[in-house]
């Protein structure tokens, strides 16, 4: 591929697809085929998957907050029969973020069920080397993958909200969000402390993540027909958040401000470390 688009070419289509934009615009935009763009990200984002699992170990995370975001393969679940692809259906990306330094350590894309969510905060518990505390919505899930992961060296409490939200009585509000009744914060393991158990900091990682991977959008037609090119995607969307995007509030990356990283990276410096 290196031999028919140039490096500076490749840095744009990245730095486009980490924006956001759809494949077809950026075939518009710089008049590459569609199938080298998502060949080309497709191999950046394997790489980009690489390069975080390498980064991302013996980190000194004090206060990790964990969730998942929704998003579908090919077709809805609900739209699926017998006949389908395996592949098809709805597909959930983990994910964890540093509370001070906004880094996101790990994440994982699967099912919405006991295996993910084991594999998912597993994938945590080796790369922290210190006590951590976690927060979590109430996912019945964690509550099994936090203590299989970390057994009594974690601090573990959850954040129960209570939402209404009566579609048959308003169906104006069919796609609205659900009115926020009220939230009560819950200790399960350890001794974690009451005010930092929160998911306020992930839940704003979620509308970054579904601003810039269009494949995670409601109601999009940007959706994967493949796992393969939607993980990629969201490995590359992580890469790009952690060594590439300066964080406002840090005035650097997350990667800098956990120390992973040193200097400010480039988009070609990102498309190099996958190469």
């Amino acid at each position: 591929m290196a031999n028919v688009v140039s490096a500076e070419k490749q840095s744009a289509i990245i730095a486009a697809l980490a924006e956001g934009s759809s494949i077809r615009s950026i075939e518009r935009i710089t008049g590459v085929h569609r199938d080298t763009i998502m060949r080309l990200g497709v191999r950046v984002g394997k790489g980009c998957e690489m390069l975080m699992d390498s980064k991302m170990q013996d980190l000194t995370c004090n206060y990790l907050q964990l969730d998942e975001l929704w998003g579908f393969i090919g077709k809805k679940e609900r739209h699926c029969s017998v006949d389908d692809n395996p592949e098809y259906g709805d597909v959930w990306t983990f994910c964890a973020i540093d509370s001070e330094t906004k880094l996101v350590p790990s994440f994982k894309c699967g099912k919405r069920n006991h295996e993910t969510a084991n594999a998912f905060v597993q994938d945590i518990a080796n790369r922290v080397r210190n006590r951590v505390q976690i927060s979590t919505d109430a996912l019945g899930a964690y509550g099994e993958a936090v203590e299989r992961a970390f057994g009594a060296n974690v601090d573990y409490g959850q954040i129960v909200k209570v939402y209404t939200h009566d579609a048959a009585q308003h169906p104006e509000r069919k796609y609205s969000a659900p009115h926020f009744a009220s939230a009560y914060r819950r200790p399960i393991a350890g001794n974690p402390e009451r005010e930092f158990i929160s998911t306020s900091h992930i839940e704003r990682l979620n509308a970054t993540t579904r601003l810039h991977v269009k494949r995670l959008s409601r109601l999009t037609l940007a959706f994967s027909k493949k796992f393969e090119n939607f993980q990629a995607a969201v490995a590359l969307h992580f890469a790009y958040y952690n060594f590439v995007l300066r964080h406002n509030t840090l005035r650097c990356t997350p990667a800098m401000a956990a120390g992973v990283e040193r200097d400010f990276w480039t988009v070609a410096d990102l498309v190099e470390a996958t190469a």
